[in-house]
């Protein structure tokens, strides 16, 4: 006498169908999400802030002492800006630790001789502060 099994089980074609659509919608959330772009807003993100640290103690530096002169030779934004950083202008000497802890570097492989931020005059002779390496076609740069 030959019994019949009560589950039959799955066939392999109704597992590589339900195994296909789950690596559609895996693709298709990845695809949504888009995490290259919300990394490179984050990295955005942080360059803002940095660059309003940097120029908020500029600003204090500047208010404490009456002079932009005694930081060093800063560029006009008209010309090529002035690299921050101990190979171009030298702000560590004189802003740390007295107006913001240490100078910031980019996220994106900035270092101490180069931070990847940039410091100019403007032609009504306001500071400004620039972050070249913006990513997404976003331009970051505070004047005060």
């Amino acid at each position: 006498m030959k019994r019949a099994s009560k589950f039959q089980g799955f066939t392999l074609i109704e597992i590589l169908v339900v195994v296909a659509l789950i690596a559609i919608l895996a693709t298709v959330t990845i695809v949504a999400i888009n995490p290259n772009k919300n990394f490179a807003d984050t990295r955005n993100a942080e360059r803002a802030s940095e660059v309003s640290a940097i120029l908020s103690a500029v600003s204090q530096y500047v208010a404490g002492n009456n002079t932009v002169a005694s930081l060093g030779t800063i560029a006009a934004c008209t010309a090529t800006p002035t690299s921050i950083g101990t190979a171009g202008l030298n702000l560590g000497t004189t802003l740390v630790p007295d107006y913001i802890p240490a100078i910031p570097a980019d996220p994106t492989g900035g270092t101490d001789a180069v931070t990847g931020y940039t410091i100019c005059t403007t032609a009504t002779n306001r500071v400004q502060v620039n972050a070249p390496n913006a990513e997404n076609g976003k331009v970051i740069s505070v004047t005060q």
